[in-house]
């Protein structure tokens, strides 16, 4: 048998390889049209519109029609970031999916998103984790940019949750809403990709989804109290390892799981509203698109800063929470 020949990295490639940054060149987003708003909820689970508001902050959320599936919303916000950052299907290396409701169990929403896009070379998978699925899949797709291994990377945020919703459980039944985020991971890009902080813990029958019932169970309370205390533990956790305060932070993007929670954060933080995403009123708890849907709706209003820096944070089933650091800088800084 001949020998084999094998290629080894040079020294100089791999500190090229570690010194490239991934960023975010654009965000796109897909919302169905249809909206429900709480006087339906209110009337089936038997309360008053107002007892919505107060115990989560939501108002409406939108739901997606029976003929459209999950590929067609992610695929729609992934064609949006990739003409916002004006990339060719044909020249992603990676389509990433962060999602808990794919369409199928196999294939998974990944390829047939990148199918649906036209984005014919490129690797494609799902990135489970519930809430979390976007945090993880930006570690994810940040390390395949930092490593060489791919130069665009599409990771896109979607879930429909009004599948997997017992419409007639008053712990749920407001809580849930349909959508898509995308961002396009570039070396370089706008928004830089720091420090990325993810843990676990392993809880079950507080919050899951099974086989049997194919619906969304929680505790609420407990969830409520254990989201607070991780995401601000994470978000402490990720600017001691960047080196960074509080008062360094432009917007924390929390995931938008219900208004009290966000809210419940941002004291425990110390911070102004307004430094401090808050969606959830129009949209619900979106699972993995929340992140990239907030991160999307404050670039319209103007909130991402053109010098400064931009903490994300998450928590969900499983137990899993985590946090991640983005930099945004002027051109040339």
């Amino acid at each position: 048998m001949a020998p084999v020949e094998v290629a080894y990295a040079t020294t100089s490639s791999l500190v090229r390889a570690r010194a490239r940054t991934a960023g975010i060149a654009a965000l796109g987003r897909a919302l169905p049209e249809a909206v429900v708003d709480n006087e339906w909820i209110a009337a089936r689970v038997g309360v008053e519109p107002e007892w919505i508001i107060k115990r989560t902050g939501i108002r409406q959320r939108r739901r997606i029609p029976d003929d459209q599936s999950l590929a067609d919303l992610a695929a729609a916000a992934g064609r949006r970031a990739l003409d916002g950052a004006g990339v060719r299907p044909a020249a992603v290396d990676a389509v990433l999916v962060a999602t808990s409701t794919a369409d199928d169990i196999v294939p998974q929403a990944a390829p047939t998103v990148a199918g649906a896009l036209g984005a014919k070379r490129a690797m494609a998978w799902d990135v489970g984790l519930g809430c979390v699925g976007f945090l993880a899949g930006l570690q994810q797709g940040a390390a395949l940019i930092e490593s060489g291994r791919a130069s665009t990377v599409l990771l896109i945020g979607a879930d429909v949750m009004s599948r997997y919703t017992d419409h007639d459980d008053r712990q749920t039944a407001a809580l849930f809403g349909d959508g898509a985020g995308a961002v396009v991971l570039v070396p370089g890009g706008t928004g830089r990709v720091g420090v990325i902080r993810l843990a676990t813990e392993p809880q079950r029958e507080v919050l899951f989804i099974d086989r049997d019932e194919s619906v969304v169970r929680m505790a609420g309370s407990f969830v409520y109290r254990r989201a607070i205390d991780s995401m601000e533990e994470a978000c402490c956790e990720l600017l001691h390892c960047a080196g960074l305060v509080l008062s360094d932070v432009d917007l924390v993007v929390a995931h938008q799981a219900n208004g009290r929670i966000i809210s419940a954060l941002g004291e425990r933080l110390g911070l102004e509203p307004e430094r401090v995403a808050h969606y959830v009123t129009e949209l619900g708890n979106t699972s993995a698109a929340s992140i990239p849907l907030a991160l999307s709706l404050a670039q319209d209003d103007g909130r991402l800063p053109a010098d400064g820096h931009v903490v994300l944070t998450a928590f969900g089933g499983g137990f899993s929470w985590g946090a991640g650091l983005l930099t945004y800088a002027t051109p040339g800084a």
